[in-house]
């Protein structure tokens, strides 16, 4: 049975490690990333976007996760990422997630709080934790006034009752769009993670090892160097109150390098099974380091 984020959150909060949740898309993937938290007896956290759900189906997605953790022998949350459309939140809390992330950051801070409030309300009835989010992750061009404040954050938890909270301080989905790495503001994060009681969550927090951006040019990719957040940035913000960190653009770019080394080493093969296989055990790899370098190895 899939457990509440919450208490996986809080625990890693206290023991000052932090669960990686892995965006998954299909069957190879929910594999890799079972086979990886199984390996490292860590609690696992699996994720799926709106989008993963518009491509494969609520309903078959679902069922793939819930089976592979039917045979698990680790704490399983399934969770929903960036959900941004209430119908679909509900419908995700009425099949049996365990967790939802409502992300209604775009509004102001009022509308936030309203909409987070309703989303909580609708949860709780059904046993399911709530991350939502505050600020405005970097973009192109962008300020700092779109980093979460501190005191908004204070307050925003208060009045809504949320379970984590994701927080802006740096960071950017696309670890490619940037000439730099990110540079995380670790004054704002220390003050947050003093002003609210709940544990907090990064997203845009991509590391992507170097290997991997080589290994897909290598086999006929046309990647430019990825500059996401540092490993060691990420162990700092871990020990200030982040317990929580989604994992996407690692694995996708694991996932695409396995696919492009099997068809590039055996042109004349054409078993997809071969080559999802491939696929899946560089993405394991791949879970297998987060899950160790965020502290979550043993913690199951």
């Amino acid at each position: 049975m899939f457990k509440q984020a919450k208490p996986l959150l809080s625990k890693g909060l206290k023991g000052c490690y932090a669960l990686p949740s892995f965006n998954t898309v299909n069957l190879e993937v929910s594999k890799a990333i079972f086979q990886a938290a199984e390996k490292a007896r860590a609690p696992l956290m699996i994720q799926i976007t709106e989008t993963t759900i518009r491509y494969a189906g609520l309903e078959n997605i679902f069922g793939i996760v819930q089976e592979l953790e039917r045979r698990a022998k680790i704490p399983v949350c399934i969770h929903l990422d960036h959900g941004k459309h209430l119908p679909l939140i509900k419908n995700c809390i009425d099949i049996g997630f365990k967790s939802v992330m409502v992300d209604a950051s775009k509004y102001s801070l009022k509308k936030n709080i309203e909409i987070t409030k309703r989303v909580v309300s609708m949860a709780k009835r059904k046993g399911c934790s709530v991350e939502a989010e505050l600020g405005a992750l970097k973009r192109l061009g962008s300020s700092d006034r779109h980093l979460t404040d501190p005191d908004e954050a204070k307050l925003f938890v208060e009045k809504t009752n949320c379970d984590s909270l994701a927080v802006a301080i740096g960071t950017s989905h696309g670890a490619f769009k940037f000439k730099e790495r990110s540079k995380l503001d670790f004054s704002r994060l220390k003050e947050i993670n003093e002003l609210v009681s709940v544990p907090l969550v990064l997203h845009g927090a991509s590391s992507v090892p170097k290997e991997l951006v080589q290994k897909c040019n290598r086999f006929g990719a046309k990647i430019s160097k990825a500059k996401g957040v540092s490993e060691s940035d990420l162990r700092k913000a871990i020990k200030l109150g982040v317990a929580k960190i989604n994992i996407d653009t690692d694995l996708r770019l694991a996932f695409t390098a396995g696919m492009r080394e099997f068809f590039s080493k055996t042109p004349k093969n054409f078993d997809s099974r071969g080559a999802l296989l491939n696929a899946q055990d560089l993405t394991q790899k791949v879970c297998e380091h987060k899950l160790a370098l965020f502290g979550a190895k043993g913690k199951a």
